[in-house]
């Protein structure tokens, strides 16, 4: 007896002294469970965490002789609630706690968990905000918002919509869900024209929903993203629907939330799907498996379920055994439940009535975070791993349809693939997102959109408040074809410029109502940047007229396609050029007469050279021979040579000069043709950078983006710029000429320039156009009016209205003489380098082989003879190589002797005549005296 009374006591003397650091394996694990129970999610979630612990509990791989035991408290999606609870939890050792449902709680008590390091596995909060950074403890088993904005910015630009209003609850989880779609947005070029944030309790303030909802009608665009809770979001359907929203034009994009609602209480009743027929939903995505198919047939037999079985209760089992896994696997390496009183807190509970030194910390608390980061399995809702900012990888979306009296899938979204109509989990396989599709394979199955249309709506419209449109036109006092005000009228306007916008205006298929603003004092052109900076100040809505499609401009704002070719030229005085005394040297310039020169002598020595030692006709004294060099060289530009080439080599030279002779003296006939037969006109300018080299002045236009250009992109010195402001001053400027104030020169638009030309026939375009524009209408950037006129001036464009509006108001009776631009009509070396270049080769290639056959016999000579050679000197080496190059000069002028080139000399007694031939005997006898006193024999 006495030995019972002492093994109790120091069992009792154990447990008071280590009650709370029992270091064996427990038999009961607590954990919590907080969310709100009376939420669509909650009542889904409560019965899911519930059969996951029965799950864990019975099944003998997990947490062998461990039961766990949950405790659930409700927040009611409260911050303040949800901190209360969550400090009772505190109080019962728990380690560790599945949810917080909402975003507001999961601020307030992420921090307590850091605190007390109980990890956090929540299974309902997609708040992006929640960094891993700041919540350390906090972990996320379903997928985030950040996502879930990205595959709504996919959609949007997918249909090539540009803009979006959000309305969206106006706490932590809507706020920061807006915050990730503009992010999402930005990023390709879109934008949130306006948000509109509603108070978490405003389900009942219809008055409030209904003049949001106003408003949101009298802007812009029609695409409307709903991210808000069930229950307030099926209140702003139900007062768009009584507003005429749900029908034609509008669409709506709503996210998990109606999807999850239609998942629970499916199907919904009548009144409330008929107010979002043609919502695009998306919806959490779960891939299809043997245990999510278990689980929903076991579902529909549980007695109780208030609810049909939805995504955020999937993720609610699974965060369960994502919890007990970890737990077995922290028990296996070791592990102890065991937890220690914070200092700090005991400080703080010392100095008042809060109790909050019961409030423990989880000593094991980082080794278990660890444990559940380094989860890798497959659970209901799919491959369960997380990434290093605490999220499930692979986030995938389902995108669906509301049509009838049910929902339609549509496709899918996921970060690896992007939108796609094939499950994502086929393209995991894949190295590189959609491999499997070519460019043209759909992204979207067809959408029954508002209103029962399958029509992509346009995205937006003129807002029916009506405002109309501000368009800027400039106030012209010259070239008032392009645009002009209408005397005595304020806002109404004429020319090219307006006709063509109110023809392309006219093919949109909605109304454009705008009205015409001057811009200018009336008294000198205005500046057209100026003018376009105004659009970004919002004192216009657009600019129209002939407005230059720059660099610096397209910055600022966008540009319509553009309906008139434009480009920077040069105006110069020209003078004609009479035919002349000289006029037959104007085919060539200097150069090509040079080279052409050269080129005739250089042929002719090297045939002299290949034809010097066989041909009769080569031969004979020095001066003979220059003569003959000169006469066969320039004789071959009429093919008028005597003399015939009997080598090979020199007969292959010959061909292919006189093929070059041809296209020169062709090209060369052609040029002088038209230099005496068609006037001349002829300019010291001879383009831009002509005019850059000279010192003179260059007349602009006012206003005009021509200035900006001399000077800063040619560095051209504004002390040689003049403003000029009407045709008028150009012609007056350009005949004063720089001496007497006027200009060298002007630099202006082609469409003025052409225009300017046609009443004033002393000046022409020099050189070629210099730069590349057009002329369009201007809007604020990413405006859907700019894309929509674009596409209306192609129309234009192609059915030949644009021509026909061209024609009414600038074409003009040209002058006599021709509007092609001057340029030099002289022919250039350039064109003709490629056949002086295989002349050129042809001639070296000639004269190598030529020389190869004179060495080799200049090295084959008989041994005695360079042996008698070498005793006359002494056999001295220097007069050695002196006696070579005195045989060398020997052989080049000697004639080849008769049995060495027999065959040669019957080709060419076969060729000749009689007369020739007497001719070529006395030539040959004349040689022979002339041989016998050559000092090189």
């Amino acid at each position: 007896m006495k030995q019972l009374c002492s093994l109790l006591f120091l069992s009792c003397l154990y447990l008071g002294l280590f009650g709370k650091g029992y270091s064996g394996k427990p038999t009961v694990v607590k954990i919590g469970s907080i969310f709100s129970f009376d939420s669509v999610i909650g009542k889904v979630a409560k019965i899911a965490i519930n059969e996951a612990v029965k799950d864990v509990n019975s099944n003998p791989d997990i947490l062998r002789g461990t039961h766990l035991q949950v405790s659930m408290q409700n927040s009611n999606c409260s911050g303040f609630m949800g901190m209360v609870e969550a400090l009772r939890f505190m109080e019962k050792d728990i380690v560790g706690i599945i949810g917080p449902q909402c975003s507001v709680v999961a601020h307030m008590i992420s921090h307590m968990a850091n605190q007390l390091r109980v990890p956090l596995l929540s299974f309902a909060v997609t708040d992006p905000v929640m960094s891993p950074l700041q919540f350390p403890y906090f972990i996320r088993t379903s997928q985030s918002d950040l996502y879930q904005m990205d595959a709504i910015a996919s959609i949007v630009d997918f249909y090539g919509w540009k803009e979006v209003i959000a309305v969206f609850v106006d706490d932590d989880y809507g706020r920061n869900g807006v915050a990730a779609l503009n992010d999402k947005l930005a990023s390709r070029r879109l934008r949130i024209t306006y948000k509109a944030g509603l108070h978490p309790d405003n389900v009942a303030n219809k008055n409030e929903i209904m003049n949001i909802l106003i408003k949101i009608m009298l802007l812009q665009p029609r695409i409307i993203v709903i991210h808000v809770y069930s229950e307030l979001g099926f209140a702003v359907f139900k007062e768009a629907k009584y507003l005429g929203m749900m029908g034609n034009g509008y669409v709506w994009i709503a996210t998990d939330w109606l999807s999850t609602t239609l998942d629970s209480l499916s199907p919904l009743p009548a009144e409330r799907l008929e107010t979002i027929q043609g919502v695009l939903v998306l919806r959490p995505h779960t891939p299809d498996s043997n245990l999510k198919r278990e689980f929903f047939s076991r579902w529909r037999k549980i007695r109780g379920a208030p609810l049909a079985l939805h995504t955020y209760g999937l993720y609610a089992y699974d965060s369960v055994l994502v919890l007990a896994r970890a737990l077995d696997k922290y028990f296996k390496h070791g592990g102890k439940i065991s937890f220690s009183n914070d200092s700090m807190l005991d400080a703080v509970g010392k100095s008042g009535n809060l109790n909050l030194e019961a409030m423990t910390v989880f000593d094991g608390g980082e080794t278990l975070l660890k444990d559940i980061l380094r989860t890798h399995m497959v659970g209901l809702t799919g491959l369960l791993q997380f990434t290093p900012d605490r999220s499930r990888i692979r986030p995938v979306y389902d995108i669906i349809n509301v049509a009838g009296t049910g929902v339609r899938q549509i496709g899918y979204w996921s970060n690896h693939s992007g939108l796609s109509i094939v499950p994502p989990e086929s393209l995991y396989t894949n190295k590189q997102p959609n491999m499997s599709f070519g460019t043209t394979s759909p992204k979207l199955r067809h959408v029954i959109w508002p209103g029962e249309t399958f029509q992509k709506p346009r995205g937006w419209v003129f807002s029916n408040n009506g405002k109309e449109l501000k368009i800027g036109v400039p106030r012209r006092i010259s070239y008032k074809e392009f645009v002009s005000q209408i005397r005595g009228t304020e806002n109404m306007f004429k020319g090219f410029c307006i006709d063509v916008f109110t023809a392309a205006v006219n093919l949109l298929p909605y109304a454009v109502p705008v009205k015409f603003f001057p811009y200018g004092d009336g008294k000198e052109n205005p500046s057209y940047t100026h003018m376009v900076e105004m659009i970004t100040t919002g004192n216009f809505d657009g600019v129209v007229g002939d407005v230059a499609i720059v660099t610096n401009r397209t910055k600022i704002v966008d540009f319509t396609q553009p309906y008139a070719a434009s480009g920077l030229v040069v105006v110069a005085p020209f003078k004609k050029l009479n035919s002349g005394a000289w006029a037959f040297l104007r085919p060539f310039n200097r150069l090509m007469w040079a080279v052409t020169g050269c080129c005739f002598l250089f042929v002719g020595i090297v045939v002299w050279i290949l034809e010097h030692r066989i041909n009769d006709e080569f031969r004979g004294p020095p001066k003979r021979q220059c003569v003959t060099i000169l006469w066969f060289s320039f004789s071959t530009m009429f093919f008028a040579h005597r003399e015939n080439t009997v080598s090979t080599l020199g007969r292959l030279v010959l061909i292919i000069w006189l093929f070059v002779v041809l296209i020169i003296n062709s090209s060369y006939t052609a040029s002088l043709t038209s230099i005496l037969t068609v006037q001349q006109l002829s300019s010291p300018i001879k383009g831009i950078d002509s005019l850059r080299e000279m010192d003179e002045r260059i007349g602009y236009q006012v206003g005009s983006f021509a200035e900006r250009y001399l000077r800063d992109e040619l560095n051209i010195s504004e002390s040689r710029l003049v403003p000029l402001g009407s045709p008028e001053a150009y012609a007056k400027a350009l005949k004063d000429g720089p001496r007497k104030g006027g200009v060298a020169a002007i630099v202006d638009e082609r469409p003025y320039v052409e225009l300017f030309l046609s009443s004033n026939c002393a000046y022409r375009i020099v050189g070629q156009e210099f730069t590349k524009s057009g002329w369009g209408f201007a809007f604020p950037r990413d405006s859907p009016l700019a894309i929509d006129l674009s596409t209306a001036i192609l129309e234009l464009a192609e059915n030949g209205d644009l021509q026909r509006i061209h024609d009414k108001w600038l074409m003009k009776n040209a002058c006599t003489l021709e509007n092609a631009e001057l340029e030099s009509d002289r022919l250039h070396l350039k064109s003709f380098w490629g056949l002086f270049l295989i002349c050129g080769v042809a001639c070296v290639l000639a004269l190598f082989l030529y020389f190869v056959q004179i060495i080799r016999q200049l090295y084959n000579a008989k041994p005695s003879e360079e042996n008698d050679a070498i005793g006359r000197e002494n056999y001295d080496s220097s007069s050695l190589r002196s006696t070579r190059l005195q045989r060398f000069l020997s052989l080049m002028d000697e004639r080849e002797d008769v049995s060495k080139a027999g065959s040669k000399k019957r080709k060419i007694d076969g060729s000749v005549n009689d007369t020739s031939g007497s001719r070529h005997s006395r030539g040959f006898d004349r040689e022979k005296s002339f041989n016998s006193v050559n000092p090189l024999d």
